[in-house]
């Protein structure tokens, strides 16, 4: 009977699977005809980076994966775009960004990194309201005093090529510390009024410090969630600095009476204060770094891939820094940036002064007009940089627009024969410029592998550093010529190539380590 119902054909007589009697395509998915398979993930999600059941899981999943055992992971970046697999031993990656919460000490932290950077600020502003007094003091003339810039660009030029390697042998914490340590013995010859040589040479530890710390602050910050935030608060903190540097360093000199150094008192306390605190907000930072970088996806690689103890152990990391694109175009954008910021702020007082005698305008008031540059830079970076990761444009478009609004207000200040107007294009400018910096280092991050960021940032703001050394030089060589005039033509010709460089930095890249 059972005979009669069931007939049992042969396995090589498989039945035909049915022609498509109404095709179906959607605009947006292609039609395919074979079959889709849901592909497991190779880490569960309920299993947390690092523990045992989820390396257990992955392991098992890679066995099955490489025996032919019917599971099969997500298809790779590399196999999508190059149709083929994935090369032994790459590592398949997501980036998992660290925030201002998560861990809970990244809030000391960057607040450790801000303080670094309001000293800097209060370093770099206050010579230009202390060269006058240096001159009497020491009895030099301008060309000998400004030797303290030169002193503080070789600083920087000259820590480039150690901070990589500083950073991979000692760890963040101690490095930071390395730079405020060099910072303090800078100033302590300056506060006991050493003699004009050993100046230029305590500018010079104080520049080698202020990069050791400007290149980690960097990586830090562009490092974190909404990172040209982080950025713009950091270098907004340095145009505090610049901002009340000034102000503290007449008062203490006009109203104290008091000699030019003690000045450097304020910023000897400061790299006290930020030598304890930023060792102890960094202490144990690369552990954490290792556990938010660990790749979600099956790897077959050695622990020492992901090690940062590794990530550029030596110094020819700087040399090999200069075959990116990125790091060299980068390099020539912060020069002009720095140029155009450190010629501006140095020279505008003395175009004002001899370009609008017709305004009787008080010389011991005209220095206010400094104050409003930096406050706008300060205002542009608190408040301006936040948004060019949230107006929809990108940060490279919003610094297109930073750069052309600046050179407009620039001309502005030229043309305009009236201090009053000259002194509110001023304060625009500065606005317009602050975010460009937290902007730019922002795109020059994520536009680097972690192996190339140290490095790479480090050259970068040495050459940042050059150019407010040399262009600030040079106009003021071709203003003792022309006229003081000429620093406009020299900004609004270092916008120019702000913007020829930024448009050949490549595309902000998908990171996947």
């Amino acid at each position: 009977m059972f005979g009669a119902l069931v007939h049992v054909e042969s396995a090589s007589a498989l039945p035909t699977a049915p022609e498509r009697v109404v095709a179906r395509t959607y605009p947006a998915v292609p039609q395919r005809d074979d079959d889709i398979e849901l592909q497991a993930t190779t880490k569960p999600l309920s299993s947390p980076v690092g523990s045992r059941d989820g390396e257990a899981a992955v392991s098992a999943r890679a066995t099955a994966a490489g025996s032919g055992g019917g599971v099969s992971g997500p298809p790779s970046p590399t196999s999508s775009i190059g149709g083929g697999a994935a090369a032994a031993g790459e590592v398949e990656a997501v980036e998992a960004l660290q925030s201002l919460s998560d861990p809970p000490m990244n809030r000391y932290r960057l607040m450790s990194i801000c303080l670094m950077q309001l000293l800097g600020g209060l370093n770099d502003a206050a010579p230009g309201a202390l060269i006058p007094y240096m001159e009497t003091h020491y009895n030099i003339g301008y060309a000998v005093v400004s030797l303290i810039f030169i002193g503080n660009a070789l600083g920087f030029i000259m820590a480039a090529p150690f901070i990589d390697t500083t950073w991979a042998r000692l760890g963040r914490a101690k490095t930071l510390a390395l730079s405020q340590v060099l910072m303090t013995c800078g100033y302590i010859p300056m506060v006991c009024t050493a003699p004009f040589p050993l100046v230029v040479i305590c500018f010079f530890f104080i520049g080698f410090g202020y990069a050791v710390s400007l290149a980690i602050g960097n990586v830090f910050c562009g490092n974190l969630r909404y990172g040209t935030a982080m950025l713009g608060a950091m270098h907004g903190s340095y145009g505090i600095g610049g901002t009340v540097g000034p102000i503290i360093a007449t008062t203490i000199v006009t109203v104290g009476h008091t000699v030019w150094s003690r000045y450097y008192f304020l910023t000897l306390s400061l790299a006290v204060i930020n030598l304890g605190f930023a060792t102890w907000a960094f202490w144990g930072y690369e552990r954490e770094d290792v556990v938010s970088s660990l790749p979600t996806t099956t790897a077959t690689t050695t622990p020492a891939a992901a090690s940062p103890s590794v990530v550029g152990s030596s110094s020819s990391a700087m040399f090999a820094a200069f075959k990116s694109k990125a790091v060299v175009l980068g390099a020539l954008f912060i020069f002009a940036y720095q140029g155009a910021e450190v010629s501006i702020s140095g020279w505008v007082i003395s175009f004002l002064m001899t370009e609008r005698p017709a305004s009787g305008v008080d010389p011991s008031s005209i220095g206010y007009v400094m104050a409003g540059f930096w406050a706008g830079i300060t205002l542009g970076r608190f408040l301006l940089s936040p948004l060019a990761s949230r107006v929809g444009v990108g940060e490279k478009t919003f610094v297109y627009v930073l750069v052309a609004g600046s050179a407009v207000f620039e001309a502005l200040v030229w043309w305009v024969p009236n201090v009053i107007g000259d002194s509110v294009a001023l304060a625009v400018v500065g606005l317009l410029l602050g975010p460009v910096y937290p902007c730019a280092a922002s795109v020059f991050t994520k536009s680097l592998s972690r192996r190339e960021q140290v490095s790479g940032l480090g050259v970068i703001s040495a050459f940042g550093s050059s150019g407010g050394a040399v262009a600030p030089f040079t106009t003021g060589m071709l203003a003792q010529v022309a006229g003081t005039f000429v620093l406009h033509p020299i900004a609004i010709a270092l916008f120019a190539a702000m913007t020829v460089c930024w448009y050949g930095i490549p595309a902000v890249r998908k990171r996947t380590e």
